[in-house]
């Protein structure tokens, strides 16, 4: 079978294809045919940062079909349309291979949904379900006032802000554009403000006189005066990435003073019982039509083919494509 592995970090360019042996499924695994390999800023991040011990296949997320089962898997999972999830954490075979060996419950029934959706969901669905239920300190079906969405026009905030809708909350995002700006409205956002054309505070609290009672943030280090500014009493920031300094200063009387919280979101390094509780809460906005992906829904799908799996790192990395880039492994 076709893949694309590395064996050093480095830039895309140590992106090398290669023929692999199809793997056979074991105890408790199935085996999916890859249709489509999700691209993750953790994806080129791993790559850069960590030396694997031998061939890494990335690739987190991804979609595919099952077309084998270990000795103890149900057989009638045979031929299920599947989404996958963290393929490649703490593992060397991610999804940007023809055919993957995962944990049977990293493989989730994908259902009539394309395919495309499916390589959409995982860490960005997961990562904003947990910036959800942590912040909002509920069930796995949440309900809230106002929240803000730190960039709507992106994979996870895409995921925010639908999941949030969802659960019954008032989404207001704030983009950087107007095409970003249409591209979270046609995402569900109520309110979206282009804080290079208006003033985001002001904006937001004419929106939210008492304030958001979350704040879904991917860029703390420059946006934490903002946050605060924001926040109502009680609030949670949940922080799920940093720009390109991971250190924020933040007065602590700040957060005192208005009993409000700043967690820091992780999916990776969540317990199973949290990950298993995002991938039901997906599976049910899955099942409500509550998540939706493509050009329509506010999150454009970019593809590039197998042997262009550098171009499609290139892409996630350089911030140049707004949605999500899909890598097409098997069709």
């Amino acid at each position: 079978m076709k893949a694309i592995a590395y064996t050093q970090c480095g830039g895309s360019e140590v992106l090398k294809p290669t023929e692999r042996p199809i793997p056979v499924p074991g105890t408790g695994e199935v085996r999916v045919e890859v249709k489509v390999s999700g691209v993750n800023p953790m994806d080129w991040q791993t790559r850069e940062e960590i030396t694997p011990d031998g061939e890494q296949v990335p690739g987190q997320d991804g979609a595919g079909i099952i077309d084998g089962v270990g000795p103890d898997v149900d057989p009638a999972r045979i031929g299920e349309r599947v989404w996958l999830w963290e393929a490649a954490w703490e593992r060397a075979d991610g999804t940007a291979q023809e055919f993957l060996l995962l944990p049977a419950h990293q493989a989730v029934a994908l259902g009539d949904a394309p395919f495309d959706l499916g390589g959409s969901l995982g860490v960005p669905a997961m990562t904003a379900h947990q910036c959800l239920a942590l912040a909002l300190r509920g069930p796995s079906r949440l309900t809230a006032g106002a929240l803000l969405v730190a960039g709507g026009a992106g994979a996870l905030g895409n995921a925010a802000v639908q999941l949030a809708r969802w659960a019954g909350a008032r989404v207001i995002t704030k983009v950087s554009s107007a095409d970003k700006a249409r591209l979270a409205l046609a995402a569900s956002a109520h309110h979206v403000i282009d804080y290079r054309s208006e003033e985001p505070v002001a904006a937001i609290r004419s929106l939210a006189p008492a304030g958001v009672d979350l704040v879904i943030e991917g860029a703390p280090t420059a946006n934490m005066a903002l946050d605060l500014s924001v926040l109502a009493e009680g609030g949670t920031i949940a922080c799920y990435n940093f720009e390109e300094s991971p250190d924020v200063s933040v007065s602590a009387w700040e957060l005192m003073r208005r009993n409000a919280y700043l967690v820091g979101v992780l999916v990776y390094a969540l317990p199973l019982r949290a990950k298993l509780d995002a991938v039901a809460a997906i599976c049910d906005a899955l099942a409500d039509d509550a998540l939706r992906g493509g050009e329509g829904a506010g999150l454009p799908w970019h593809h590039f083919p197998l042997d262009q799996a550098r171009e499609a790192h290139d892409a996630v990395q350089s911030g140049r494509t707004v949605g999500k880039a899909l890598i097409d492994v098997t069709r």
